[in-house]
């Protein structure tokens, strides 16, 4: 279904969803330690939702309590596995090919059309390497894996996805020798490793470091049961933060900060550059934007995430918006590098793609059109707020919202947007 935006201007307060990121990481590492292991401020999205069945389908009986889950008893390595379904979520999938390679039965690993189009072989190829026996297609889901893995040494690329390293970060601890990772080229969205470092730290799992980004070492130990808090989700409040630069008059955000690994809060320093003042004091951010901004050129090999949300911010600059080496955003959901490029035109932004990047020119002329998100979630909602700043605009597939965000349509019409559901 289609959403129709109007000009509007949005004011008040609104609460940023919690980190999926983290969601997912504390889901499963909870369910490997079971023993009324606790999660607060859970994410409750279809990408979590997907990641929580899965782990049942492991064999975790996992309790739901409001915004908390509560791990009762853990995953159990010699069950039959139903077929796991990852829905749309990459990170579901690749960090459940992980944990499907220490049971010794086959099990299917699968997800929808989407999620079928996104490269798994280089974990794949890892997993084998040290025991495993993978089938797939064409390197794609749906994947059936058989274990156990024993451990040992494991080389993989890190210009894919760092959820491949996460992957195989989170399952060596079970592995009788343990792992020594050894990552081949240059890792992109290295704050995401951070990530899945510091949460098995929480369930009492060390990573020894040998070369930040390139050599680590995991001895065999055991997941401890514990409690985890899970921080806002600053890709998500990147989405915010641009509505407010762009459509906000007194919008305040507020959201548990935490002081977790985020790469995406990187979107506060980028924001500065291009002349907004960010103010944050006790869990809530403010901002005041000038009437037009900077422009600059902004690497984001850390934080693909931030690329729609950055892109969109050309409708208001005096200067280019350059975007440079985040080349594996073409492999998120969708090709998001290919889509920015081919929509924001019909807006009237100046667009010129390249192989690892954007550069995005203010509009001589804006103007609406009909933008079409392929079904990715972060492009919708940056086509929302785009259109809120343009005026007569349809933004396609608004049920992709779910996968990150349910609820962002309603909480923005409350601050005074215009989306209508068609």
């Amino acid at each position: 279904m289609n959403c129709k935006i109007e000009k509007s201007k949005i004011s008040g307060h609104i609460t940023c969803p919690a980190n999926k990121s983290y969601s997912h990481r504390a889901i499963f590492l909870a369910s490997l330690a079971g023993n009324n292991s606790k999660i607060d401020n859970v994410l409750f999205s279809a990408d979590t939702v997907a990641t929580i069945e899965a782990c049942r389908n492991f064999g975790a009986e996992i309790e739901e309590i409001n915004t908390s889950i509560i791990v009762k008893k853990p995953i159990k390595m010699d069950i039959i596995v139903p077929e796991i379904d990852a829905k749309n979520s990459g990170t579901t999938i690749r960090i459940a090919s992980g944990i499907a390679s220490l049971f010794t039965r086959e099990i299917t690993l699968t997800g929808d059309s989407s999620l079928q189009k996104r490269p798994m072989q280089p974990l794949l190829d890892a997993l084998e390497s040290i025991g495993a026996k993978c089938n797939s297609t064409n390197g794609m889901p749906p994947i059936k894996i058989t274990g156990r893995i024993l451990g040992g040494d494991v080389s993989i690329p890190g210009n894919f996805s760092s959820q491949f390293i996460s992957a195989l970060l989170i399952c060596a601890p079970l592995t009788e020798k343990g792992i020594n990772l050894t990552i081949e080229g240059n890792l992109v969205s290295k704050p995401y490793l951070d990530a899945t470092i510091a949460t098995m730290k929480n369930f009492g799992v060390t990573v020894q470091t040998l070369i930040p980004y390139k050599k680590y070492s995991i001895a065999p130990q055991v997941y401890k049961p514990s409690t985890f808090t899970v921080p806002m989700d600053f890709s998500s409040l990147a989405l915010l933060l641009s509505a407010s630069v762009l459509n906000g008059e007194n919008v305040i955000i507020h959201g548990r900060m935490g002081n977790l690994p985020q790469g995406d809060k990187v979107f506060i320093d980028i924001l500065e550059q291009l002349g907004v003042k960010v103010s944050i004091k006790e869990d809530q951010i403010t901002i005041q934007s000038p009437k037009e901004l900077n422009g600059g050129r902004f690497d984001l090999s850390n934080s693909p995430d931030l690329l729609p949300p950055l892109a969109i911010l050309a409708l208001k600059t005096i200067n280019p918006i350059e975007i440079i080496n985040v080349k594996h955003a073409r492999l998120k959901e969708t090709d998001r590098i290919l889509i920015l490029s081919r929509e924001l035109v019909k807006i009237g932004i100046r667009v010129q793609e390249k192989e690892d990047g954007l550069i995005l020119e203010s509009p001589k002329e804006s103007k609406g059109a009909t933008l079409n998100s392929e079904n990715d979630h972060r492009l919708f909602m940056a086509f929302c707020i785009a259109g809120m700043y343009v005026g007569n605009c349809i933004v396609t597939d608004h049920e992709s919202v779910a996968v990150s965000y349910p609820d962002f349509i309603n909480e923005m019409n409350k601050l005074g947007a215009k989306i209508l559901v068609q």
